[in-house]
């Protein structure tokens, strides 16, 4: 495996004091963040804070498109990938990869991370749901194997945006899940273990597997924001115990 190098985007954010917010939310009443990796780049991507939960008429209004023109699949912890060509209608995946241009495309997470891709070059998009499930299935590598099959796109040039997900500090996981983690993704320093308990983090797991799949780990961001530390920010399945709504990760080609 690849080695992983500091990404100079990184931690370009606020640590987490309870009335400090990331750097890079907007001026929306804090409700949308904009990775700065793509930053000046023909494409809208952001992620959603708890202020929007999943209300596609916000998203609709903050990103000026229609909701008509706003694609999210039904999310079922698969590592289903849809290629949205001219058929809108909704199916099961928890990937979709589009060339389509005035499309949004977007997933909703809780805790999950919501994955971002875009391909500089020849202008496709992706948007990616990876909890545990679908990091143990490589969704992320799948999903840009089939940028490379479908569109040959060569991941040196895929920028990726990882944004709000639990992180290591709170995620505490059984062995089983680190197995099926490991296994897919290889070694590496995305989880600890302190006396019996396993401890993950899924961005950094999901880092791995992008890295190893060719993409330069210069051109990955990760929000540096732990979704259970920031109840104030972001919904958290497992810090509600299971009663919670969603935040999302979006892109399109505009």
């Amino acid at each position: 495996m690849k080695s992983i190098k500091k990404n100079k985007n990184e931690h370009q954010i606020v640590k987490a004091d309870a009335d400090k917010a990331p750097q890079c939310l907007s001026q929306f009443n804090d409700m949308l963040i904009f990775p700065p990796i793509l930053k000046g780049l023909p494409v809208k991507g952001f992620f959603t804070t708890k202020a929007i939960n999943g209300d596609l008429k916000i998203i609709s209004s903050l990103a000026d498109v229609p909701i008509s023109k706003i694609y999210q699949p039904i999310q079922k912890h698969t590592d289903k990938i849809i290629f949205l060509e001219s058929d809108m209608d909704k199916k099961i995946a928890d990937a979709v990869i589009t060339a389509l241009t005035g499309i949004l495309i977007g997933v909703d997470v809780a805790d999950c991370v919501p994955i971002l891709l875009y391909d500089k070059r020849l202008q496709v998009i992706a948007a990616v749901h990876a909890g545990w499930r679908g990091t143990s299935h490589q969704i992320l590598k799948k999903t840009i194997s089939k940028m490379t099959h479908k569109f040959s796109s060569s991941p040196s040039d895929i920028l990726i945006a990882m944004g709000p997900a639990i992180r290591q500090c709170c995620y505490e996981v059984g062995d089983e899940v680190i197995e099926a983690v490991e296994k897919a993704t290889g070694a590496g320093e995305y989880y600890v273990q302190k006396e019996q308990s396993f401890f993950l983090d899924l961005p950094t797991a999901n880092m791995h597997q992008a890295v190893s799949s060719g993409v330069p780990s210069l051109n990955i961001w990760m929000l540096n924001e732990c979704t259970y530390c920031r109840p104030d920010l972001f919904y958290s399945y497992r810090y509600s115990k299971g009663k919670t709504g969603r935040q999302g990760g979006f892109i399109g080609i505009f």
